[in-house]
């Protein structure tokens, strides 16, 4: 069983619409330019299906505004009920409308949806250590066991469109604020597993785990080793981070690495499996 923890779908009239969408500060980021690739659900099971995935976990983008997200929810629920054995749903909220965020994330919870991804709180505007903002949206997640996919950046290297500028020591005081909260780290964390060395930081990210997304275009295929040497091989998630990676190229990068056999298939799906609550024989 293969899981493709972060991808991104959207609404066939959200890409027809894509010029007028770009008043919205993380959509004009990531998608302003006509060669940005955008996806709807038949295109990602298409994808899945040349692949060879068997489940991925369809994530929204952090819109500002709240009709968009409720939009781009509908969608998403919409897919998970089409794709049920297919596709997992990652839904958003702008938590600065606290009342109606923490509304929202109990519909979605109602309808199956796993949780809130990927979160982008500078594009939202959102300080992550506002408690008033963030501390209702996190005790509704946690109420309903519901993940939070957080985007995550490297503070060195090349930029590339949304990069942002949610790194390690803006992570980690967040974690500390909210340990009984699963979060999922987009793109290796920033590099957030190097100082899970530290033993405080470490017991702190025990909730914590890290997806591969985009890791073609980030680094070399040794970080899922060493990745698996620092963190340990149950908190890594294979994601690609599709339509920006091919699900074949984001695999055939993790095929190249030579992990373990058993590690392997923890990367790929049981961790997921874990994470997502989802069952599966033999685990």
């Amino acid at each position: 069983m293969i899981i493709d923890a972060h991808t991104h779908i959207f609404p066939p009239e959200f890409i027809q619409r894509r010029g007028d969408l770009v008043t919205d500060p993380c959509f004009r980021q990531l998608y302003a330019s006509p060669q940005a690739k955008m996806a709807t659900a038949e295109e990602l099971v298409r994808s899945m299906d040349e692949a060879g995935i068997d489940v991925s976990a369809a994530s929204a983008i952090g819109w500002s505004d709240p009709e968009l997200c409720r939009q781009h929810n509908y969608y998403i629920l919409q897919t998970v009920n089409r794709y049920p054995d297919r596709v997992i749903g990652l839904g958003m909220v702008q938590p600065r409308q606290t009342g109606q965020a923490v509304e929202e994330i109990a519909r979605l919870a109602g309808g199956g949806l796993k949780g809130i991804g990927e979160f982008r709180p500078h594009e939202q505007g959102v300080d992550l250590m506002d408690r008033e903002t963030m501390q209702p949206v996190m005790q509704a997640l946690e109420k309903h066991a519901m993940v939070l996919m957080l985007h995550a950046s490297e503070p060195a290297g090349h930029l590339y469109p949304g990069k942002g500028a949610v790194r390690p020591e803006v992570l980690y005081p967040f974690i500390q604020a909210y340990p009984g909260n699963c979060i999922i780290l987009a793109h290796w964390g920033g590099g957030m597993p190097f100082y899970e060395l530290q033993p405080e930081i470490k017991q702190a990210c025990r909730n914590v785990y890290y997806d591969t997304a985009a890791t073609p275009y980030l680094y070399e295929n040794r970080i899922y080793n060493l990745a698996v040497r620092l963190a340990g091989e149950n908190k890594i998630l294979f994601g690609s981070d599709y339509p920006l990676i091919s699900q074949v190229r984001a695999l055939k990068h993790l095929g190249e690495a030579g992990l373990d056999g058993n590690i392997r298939q923890q990367l790929l799906a049981d961790n997921a499996c874990r994470v997502f609550g989802m069952y599966r024989e033999g685990m």
